[in-house]
């Protein structure tokens, strides 16, 4: 559940946190839905801009998810995420709203810099190794593209081990939940025969369940990463705990939140 506030102000959103990063030096929340300001659809703590909420409370919402992470705003980033590989690494400074690169994962090693991952359903993939972190959006499009690889070589870029790093997949979509069509898991076979364990049937004729949080520790598995973990929540059946593009789809509902998911090296 989302139970535990990072800091101890009284209005700090809740989060999910994880034990694997103890001892790294980092503080890290999968944020969900609860503890903002939005309203309507974007009940409470949307945190993505492109979604029709009003500008100020998106802002808002950032804001109060900094504090929780002892950041300042502007110092919590995150990307125009396009379902690709692309990882950027972060140094500080300011990001302008418009000027916001594209792309789905972010690596630094600077003190005092939050990366954000948004998500509303597809996977947050937050990293962490001694003096290196990263985060990763990696719905199904971009899992099969490499997005958790790259940010795992862009960490070695800075000087992390690979066998140090620790990755822990946030809420997302879960494996009872995600039904596709027919025929969408063969580039993932063909990508590797391996990937067939990630897909069982479905109640519906011609469509399949595909396991994303399997699949992305799967594919961290195969990079020989230290330690893997899922938060293990399912953002479509925890409809009071977070947003959900699929069930939005469902009922057809025009206003869709993002929930973030953030990590940030401890500044001394």
């Amino acid at each position: 559940m989302l139970t535990r506030r990072i800091d101890e102000h009284p209005d700090s959103p809740p989060c999910a946190v994880s034990g694997l990063f103890n001892g790294l030096g980092v503080v890290h929340g999968f944020f969900g839905r609860r503890g903002g300001v939005s309203r309507d659809g974007f009940e409470s703590l949307n945190a993505g801009w492109t979604q029709g909420d009003n500008p100020v409370n998106i802002s808002d919402n950032r804001a109060l998810i900094a504090r929780a992470m002892g950041l300042e705003p502007d110092r919590l980033y995150s990307l125009k995420q396009v379902h690709g590989n692309r990882c950027w690494t972060v140094n500080g400074g300011r990001w302008a709203l418009d000027d916001r690169p594209e792309g789905d994962a972010m690596v630094t090693a600077t003190p005092g810099v939050g990366l954000g991952a948004l998500s509303a359903d597809c996977a947050p993939v937050l990293f962490a190794a001694p003096g290196v972190i990263g985060a990763a959006h990696a719905g199904r499009v971009g899992a099969l593209k490499g997005v958790l690889e790259s940010t795992i070589v862009a960490m070695q870029d800075l000087g992390a081990d690979r066998a140090d790093i620790r990755a822990v997949i946030g809420p997302c979509i879960g494996p009872e939940s995600y039904e596709l069509g027919a025929g969408e898991q063969d580039a993932f076979l063909a990508e590797d025969p391996a990937s067939a364990d990630y897909f069982h049937a479905s109640g519906k004729p011609g469509h399949v369940m595909f396991d994303l949080p399997g699949y992305c520790a799967f594919r961290l598995r195969r990079a020989r990463i230290g330690h893997i973990e899922w938060i293990g929540h399912d953002t479509l059946a925890a409809e009071d705990m977070y947003f959900s593009h699929r069930r939005s789809t469902l009922r057809q509902e025009k206003d869709r939140g993002l929930q973030l998911s953030v990590i940030a090296l401890k500044q001394a």
